[in-house]
């Protein structure tokens, strides 16, 4: 089975929330949530690979800052190797061009969101990271 390497951003705005975005219904994945990202190039560093891929998606330009959740989740299409790190904005504001929806949401309220996956660890490194008590 192939092996898709992929990047996810965890962007926060003044308020402390969070950037969740719907996957469209046609794509894998459909309707779940997922931080934004995509697929790393060959050639290309995990840092750059976010940039673009959210300058894509979002259409707007972020800065990386530190890694939050690296983890591996076998799909029944392939393994995906999902890296996030912690973002800002930096020019623009999020527009979605390629997911049905975006939505800013507190920590504490991730967890109401039907997540893919792979991006599960990353959700709840942030609410234990926030004090958040799971099933809340």
């Amino acid at each position: 089975m192939r092996q898709v390497d992929v990047v996810g951003a965890v962007i926060q705005n003044e308020a402390g929330e969070v950037l969740c975005a719907r996957r469209a219904s046609d794509k894998a994945q459909g309707g779940l949530w997922e931080f934004p990202g995509g697929k790393i190039e060959p050639g290309e560093q995990p840092a750059e690979s976010l940039r673009r891929e959210i300058c894509e998606e979002l259409g707007c330009e972020i800065a990386v800052g530190e890694r939050v959740a690296e983890t591996t989740y076998r799909y029944p299409h392939a393994v995906v190797r999902l890296v996030t790190f912690r973002a800002r904005l930096v020019r623009g504001q999020p527009t979605p061009r390629e997911h049905a929806e975006l939505r800013w949401l507190p920590v504490a309220d991730l967890g109401r969101l039907s997540w893919a996956p792979a991006d599960l660890p990353t959700v709840a490194r942030l609410q234990a990271e926030a004090g958040v008590r799971a099933g809340r």
